[in-house]
């Protein structure tokens, strides 16, 4: 067994090593699925690793690299182990090797994400040191049991936008958007998303990022003045009908944030799932 990174490594055989890992999980994704979610995610091969025997991947750790809360980062982006190998400890051996080379390249904190259900994940995260940041919670819903109706008097329109300051939407948030609904994540492909904006005449008082072939709502947000107006159920109204997904999903909600809890727990999307957001300094 070797362990090594992943630079110059066909992504066929990454793609294999992947779907081998997850073969007995629900979550499956194919080739096109794992190359979208990887580029959104910032995957950086040179600074991913994995255990070979021969020429196949048996653990590996797919690394995604940028800035979170402009800190530079690592984004443990998927890890895996073949069914046959595991109980061996091959990802915290990965873990360990990666530490000098994300050093090297000026990497200050590793960040990642687990379901909060997954114990034995979760034990081993503690053990080589990372501390729970913060605690999401993950909805979903299919498209005909969605409730949306609101009833208002206010009137706002809803029309594409492009936003290209973070800055000009960061007060309308109550939380800070985890990696991979940042807008970091979201330019990495910028094509796959639409962004929507509600407006009182000029002036932009709520907006929404979406990806329709996903049906993910990866960012949503009101002015605080505007609140309680009816302006996120036009937002929501308006991605539904964009909605080329069977279900509409919002993954990664601060689960100290009742607002986006109670709103989307009052249009009937469900939440099916909690993670541990978990970061430890390098």
């Amino acid at each position: 067994m070797e362990i090594k990174s992943l630079a110059n490594i066909d992504f066929n055989t990454i793609f294999n090593g992947f779907s081998r890992a997850f073969a007995d999980y629900e979550m499956q994704l194919n080739r096109v699925q794992l190359e979208a979610m990887l580029k959104r995610r910032g995957f950086n091969p040179d600074l991913s690793f994995a255990a070979f025997e021969g020429d196949q991947i048996i653990a590996f750790t797919l690394n995604g690299t940028g800035y979170f809360n402009g800190i530079p980062t690592a984004y443990d982006t998927g890890t895996g182990t073949l069914k046959e190998y595991r109980g061996h400890g091959l990802a915290t051996k990965i873990f360990e090797y990666s530490i000098p080379y994300l050093k090297e390249n000026h990497i200050r904190q590793y960040l990642l994400e687990v379901l909060q259900h997954n114990t034995k994940a979760v034990s081993v995260y503690r053990n080589l040191g990372f501390e729970v940041s913060r605690e999401f919670n993950y909805f979903r819903q299919k498209n005909e049991e969605i409730r949306n109706y609101s009833i208002t008097d206010f009137v706002c329109t809803i029309e594409s936008i492009e936003i290209k300051e973070t800055d000009s939407v960061a007060g309308f948030w109550d939380f800070y958007p985890s990696w991979q609904n940042s807008f970091e994540s979201i330019g990495r492909s910028a094509e796959e998303f639409v962004t929507l904006g509600a407006f009182t005449g000029n002036k932009l008082i709520g907006y929404a990022v979406f990806e329709p072939t996903s049906g993910d709502i990866t960012q949503i947000a009101v002015d605080k003045q505007y609140r309680r107006k009816g302006v996120a159920s036009l937002l929501l109204k308006e991605m539904a009908g964009i909605n080329k997904n069977d279900s509409v999903k919002v993954i990664n909600t601060d689960l100290a944030c009742a607002s986006i809890t109670q709103f989307l727990q009052a249009k009937n999307i469900e939440l099916k799932g909690k993670q541990f957001e978990m970061i430890r300094k390098i």
